[in-house]
């Protein structure tokens, strides 16, 4: 096709007067097209109506409009026609197909029924010419621009360059990349990291045309070309399109040249060519296949048999057992396990299939490959039989060109797409009482009769989800098999890290490895985040019911009691934490939360308020506590468990979703309680667990778009970077419950016996890694000396040792570092003159313990009074007789108020002193007695925010105010 016009004329017709910018000519189409074209029928249809669209007033309309045509088909057509009408754009014009089967485009539909003037055309040209009357046609509607959003026909030159701005084009690829038209496929085949589309100028040349603008997104590793397609080309692609016909008007559209460094042109792909070469790596293997699905679907011989393959995935974990399956050309028989048919790749990798479609079009699960046709005919019931009914209808609503549907209509046979399986499925759920079906179930399915079949099994639980595949690492220890998963638990399923990379997580009690756990990256986090979105607002778990939510926490809470031995065992080993108070605390209080905030998931209301009325008309007012979104959620290691629970039971209650970060140090408890999850019926996507770095985790958690709330235990001076990283993002909500100094004042009024027992715990607790230990006691006067003879008395009666051994008092602390920071905090205070009684020194055996430490004579200047040991170290300081005043003062005397206590026996005076401190918790003859019920939380440089009890709910809620007239 050469140039029709002298190049003066040409550049006239296409620019705008006043415009730097002009629209260029629209490229060849793909070979794919023009076979398409050729194969319509050489009879031309056309009709068009002369009605006038009316443009809404709801919009405003003094920005730049142009008068469009719109060249293509498919319903990705009829969403941008829609959308560009919305912008307040005049199409002038549609240009399609003619109806096939009698059904018609939907971009065909949409225009009909608003009025605008639609022409069908099998072919616009014959012999090289274009059809005088088609010309005709098209030049009779005046458009300024042409768009094709997606269009299979040859559309001829002087149609492309007639438009005072020419015409734009979508291409599935970012160009010059995968030229031609299987792009998307292309993108999968080769293994691209990055997909995107570009829209383009049109000129003569096959999808060469200047770039007007591109978009990308990151390839997910098991997406297929309907994944990818349905995530970000279609959505982001509708948007593009309206934003470069607004660019062209406002005389701003750029026109980028393509390279030629890195183009590439790829033919169209077929049945024919789209057979496995199986001598070849895993991932390429995984690659051709799923960039062959849905369409036209990866093929190989099984005995004698096409058999093609879909839902590939990479297999991270070990290979399950299975029965051998030989496959032509294959160096190693497949295996047909109960997830999946395991496929293995000349690098002795695997990678799982999850369906199988045989040559007459019948499609099984993978799984049942040995069993197919096995399936007896189920009788229906009364209410099966009137759901069957509604489907029934719902077929008739989208095979509009078939008269009856019968047991024997073939869905796809009948002319169904891709887009139509959406339907499908979104239409059942919304009319068959939210029915959740797969788009999987339609395609393995595809008969009427078959469908309900699978439907009535889906309603009777039959077809359970596929079974979690967990890659344990496995230790006999405390008389029993531990069991832990180690990989990142990501949308349901245990993942290696993206990178694979891993490190060790140690044994405090000796320095030994336990195991190499995934070390979550960027790529990881942005995939749990995007997993824990479309739970929320596209999965089951957004639709459920608050009384089912609850149902499956208690479920939850069971299983944590079930297994509470393991977990137990699983916390001694990574945390040193001491069996015997692992079982009752860590493990009994995790169980505890989740059975509390269970109850809570049917009783979040709002409120009705009373408000002027509007008069003469009445108002009605009321709120709504509505979940968040996405929650994040990043825990320390001295409570692995118990804070994962006192965060995450709040955060499910309320119905969102959540993204947890364990310490670095103390991974393996969150994962077997993700492991649970599961096992309770937890859906996929709505807990997601990512082993990792502060640094790199923790921090893209803080700056992440799509996270509405983080709630954060650790130290104050991280918990201030996460609370700015967290204004700078996205303004996103924060709870922080940070360091403290927590002040015990003990009277000499007190009874002394439970005083020392109390105080020792207050300070030994859980080897004085305890977010609320007691980092100042002020002992009165008169009881001093004899306090601390007792405690030091105590103190050596403390079994220290192996924290599975049931007699232990007193463990190791939880890692190295921390020992190491804690020998010099010892010194730390002896230097600047406190008085080292007891302890301050390793303990001579192997693992990190540390002797439980007691000062005293410390003073208010000295860094051991101001700063927080997170240790077993015990800090006295003596106040004088009846001086309550001064000690509160003393006491107050710190940036951090997360607990305190008092000990007397004088009720006015308890309560005056907890009157005064200033603490989010204040205990009164007792110390650590936290209860699920109660709320948790600090203020000052403690942090704010509570966790526990209903308080801890508004942290992971927010208030809608509805206002009606009526």
């Amino acid at each position: 096709m050469g140039w029709s016009q002298d190049w003066r004329t040409r550049r006239a017709a296409i620019e705008a007067p006043g415009r730097s910018e002009a629209a260029g000519r629209a490229a060849r189409l793909s070979p794919s097209r023009r076979a398409a074209a050729r194969a319509l029928p050489s009879i031309m249809l056309w009709r068009g109506s002369q009605a006038l669209r009316r443009f809404s007033t709801g919009r405003a309309y003094f920005k730049n409009k142009l008068k469009l045509a719109l060249i293509g088909q498919s319903l990705f057509g009829q969403e941008v026609y829609s959308h560009l009408r919305k912008e307040g754009h005049r199409v002038v014009g549609v240009f399609t197909v003619p109806d096939k089967d009698g059904k018609t485009d939907p971009l065909a539909l949409a225009a009909e029924k608003d009025g605008t003037p639609v022409f069908k055309f099998p072919r616009w040209r014959v012999k090289g010419k274009t059809i005088k009357e088609v010309a005709e046609a098209y030049q009779s509607v005046g458009a300024e621009l042409n768009v094709l959003p997606f269009c299979t026909q040859f559309i001829p030159m002087d149609v492309i360059d007639s438009p005072k701005y020419g015409s734009i084009i979508y291409h599935p690829s970012i160009l010059p990349r995968h030229r031609g038209a299987s792009a998307i496929n292309w993108t999968l085949i080769m293994g691209d990291k990055k997909a995107g589309f570009s829209v383009f100028w049109a000129d003569d040349g096959l999808d060469t045309g200047p770039i007007l603008l591109q978009k990308s997104c990151d390839v997910e590793p098991n997406d297929t070309v309907d994944a990818l397609y349905n995530r970000f080309l279609f959505p982001e692609g509708i948007k593009a399109m309206v934003e470069a016909v607004q660019l062209i008007a406002d005389g701003k559209a750029p026109r980028i040249p393509q390279p030629e460094e890195g183009a590439t042109y790829e033919g169209i792909q077929k049945k024919e060519n789209a057979e496995i070469s199986w001598d070849q790596s895993a991932e390429v293997l995984h690659n051709w296949i799923r960039g062959h699905d849905k369409v036209p679907g990866a093929w190989t011989e099984i005995n004698g048999q096409m058999v093609t393959f879909y839902g590939s995935s990479l297999l991270k974990s070990s290979v399950p057992s299975g029965e051998p399956l030989e496959i032509k050309g294959a160096t190693k028989p497949g295996l047909v396990t109960k997830n999946g048919l395991v496929l293995f790749g000349n690098d002795g990798k695997a990678l799982m299939v999850r369906n199988l479609q045989f040559e007459d079009g019948r499609m099984i699960p993978a799984s049942q490959y040995f069993s197919a046709g096995e399936t007896s005919v189920l009788e229906l019931t009364a209410e099966e039989v009137k759901v069957a009914g509604t489907i029934k209808v719902i077929w008739a609503g989208i095979l509009s060109n078939v008269p009856v549907i019968e047991d024997s209509t073939d869905f796809f046979k009948s002319g169904a797409s891709s887009m139509d399986v959406v339907r499908l499925v979104e239409e059942i759920r919304q009319k068959c009482g939210g029915l959740q079906l797969q788009n999987e179930d339609v395609y393995l399915a595809t008969k009427f009769e078959d469908f309900i079949q699978k439907v009535v099994r889906k309603l009777r639980g039959e077809e359970s989800e596929e079974e979690l595949v967990v890659d344990y690492v496995s230790k006999e220890v405390n008389e029993m098999t531990v069991k832990m998963p180690y990989q990142c638990f990501i949308n349901g399923q245990f993942t290696d890290a993206d990178d694979g990379k891993t490190y060790d997580t140690i044994n405090p009690t000796d320095g030994s490895i336990i195991c190499k756990v995934s070390y979550a990256s960027l790529v990881d986090v942005d995939k749990a985040v995007a997993a824990a979105k479309d739970a929320f607002e596209n999965g089951e778990w957004g639709r459920m019911n608050a009384r089912e939510r609850g149902r499956l926490m208690y479920r939850l809470a069971d299983l944590l009691e079930e297994n509470q031995e393991e977990l137990a065992t699983i916390e001694a080993l990574d945390s040193g934490a001491v069996y015997t108070l692992a079982l009752k605390t860590h493990i009994g209080m995790s169980v505890q939360t989740f059975r509390y905030f269970a109850g809570w998931c049917d009783k979040i209301q709002g409120s009705t308020i009373p408000i002027n009325q509007a008069r003469p008309n009445r108002n009605l007012t009321f709120t709504k506590k509505e979940p968040l979104g996405v929650c994040a959620i990043i825990i320390p290691w001295n409570y692995p468990l118990m804070m994962l629970a006192w965060k995450s039971a709040a955060c499910l209650a309320a119905g969102n979703t959540l993204v947890l970060k364990p310490a670095q140090v103390t991974p393996l408890t969150a994962l077997k309680f993700a492991e649970l999850s599961v096992k309770a019926g937890f859906p996929k996507g709505v807990i997601n667990i990512i082993p990792g770095s502060g640094g790199i985790a923790g921090q893209r958690l803080s700056e992440h778009p799509d996270i509405r709330k983080l709630g954060f235990t650790g130290s104050t001076a991280i918990g201030k970077q996460i609370m700015k990283s967290c204004a700078v993002s996205n303004l996103k909500k924060v709870s922080l419950e940070l360091g403290g100094k927590s002040p015990l004042i003990i009277f000499n009024d007190c009874e002394l016996d439970k005083a020392v027992r109390m105080g020792m715990g207050a300070v030994f607790f859980n080897k004085g890694e305890n977010c609320i230990a007691a980092g100042r006691l002020f002992v009165e006067e008169a009881i001093h000396d004899e306090f601390v003879t007792r405690v030091v008395e105590e103190i050596k009666k403390m079994k220290i040792g192996d924290p599975l051994d049931r007699s232990t008092d007193h463990g190791p602390q939880n890692h190295k570092a921390h020992l190491e920071k804690l020998l010099q905090y010892c010194e730390a205070g002896v230097k600047e003159g406190a008085t080292l009684v007891y302890g301050g020194r390793q303990v001579q055996r192997p693992g990190f313990f540390m002797e439980p430490t007691v000062f005293t004579d410390v003073e208010d200047h000295m860094y051991l009074a101001k700063e927080e040991s997170f240790g077993p170290i015990m800090v006295i300081s003596k106040f004088q007789n009846g001086d309550i005043d001064g000690v509160l003062q003393r006491a107050n005397n710190t940036e951090y108020g997360l607990a305190s206590g008092v000990f007397t026996r004088d009720i006015n005076k308890a309560m005056y002193v907890s009157e005064k401190l200033e603490a989010g918790t204040v205990f009164v003859n007792t110390y650590n007695k936290t209860d699920v019920a109660a709320p948790f939380g600090g203020v000052k440089q403690s942090g704010f925010g509570k966790d526990l009890g209903e308080e801890a709910l508004n942290e992971y809620l927010k208030t809608k105010t509805v206002t009606l007239e009526y």
